[in-house]
């Protein structure tokens, strides 16, 4: 009984995430109550004061449900790719890191964060567009080191993280306007095959 509880509480939780998100695509983050959001998804406010202390923390549950560290993308790759080549591994983690923003809810919060967040409460929708960056680019930095210590990068690690940061950034908020004008997915590999053969060393 106490596992098809905590069971039941889980999925509770995911269901006011659910609804939260649809609202918040729907009306903006600041324009949408915990009362509409308890509406959407069929239950009481107090239903939504049981899992979250407030809508803040709602917010950056929702967040949480599509976070994409860098450094896990990574760890998705073979380790052995990771040691013998750098730069490979820096391609395949930023090819995962699309394919998975091309997911209707990475899409969709993403778009939500960006788009239709203002700043409220503790809530600084900048702040966290800017921690999601930089995450990237220290990630990007320490594996971009670590090619150019194997000699498969002509320019010096922090312009190379930048110049890939960038490409990634801009590919982004270009896609991110229009998501259904194409697929990020591939148009990204091809700007990130050109910019990694630009970065090579010669041969």
């Amino acid at each position: 009984m106490a596992r098809r509880t905590k069971a039941d509480a889980a999925a509770t939780r995911e269901a006011l995430i659910d609804a939260a998100e649809e609202m918040f695509m729907e009306h903006g983050v600041a324009r949408t109550s915990l009362e509409q959001i308890a509406r959407h998804a069929g239950m009481t406010r107090g239903a939504v004061y049981w899992h979250f202390k407030n809508k803040a923390d709602l917010f950056r549950a929702m967040l949480e449900r599509v976070n994409l560290p860098f450094e896990d993308l990574i760890r998705e790759i073979d380790a052995s790719v990771v040691s013998q080549s750098p730069l490979s591994a820096i391609r395949l983690a930023c090819l995962k890191g699309l394919a998975r923003l091309e997911q209707p809810r990475y899409k969709r919060v993403h778009f939500i964060l960006f788009y239709r967040c203002e700043f409220f409460s503790d809530i600084d929708p900048v702040v966290m567009q800017e921690e999601l960056a930089c995450d990237v680019h220290q990630t990007l930095l320490k594996y971009f080191a670590l090619a150019a210590e194997k000699g498969e990068i002509s320019i010096a690690p922090e312009a190379a993280a930048e110049l890939m940061n960038l490409c990634l950034s801009g590919l982004f908020h270009d896609w991110l306007r229009q998501p259904d004008a194409y697929s990020i997915q591939s148009r990204g590999q091809v700007l990130i095959d050109t910019l990694l053969e630009l970065l090579q060393r010669p041969a």
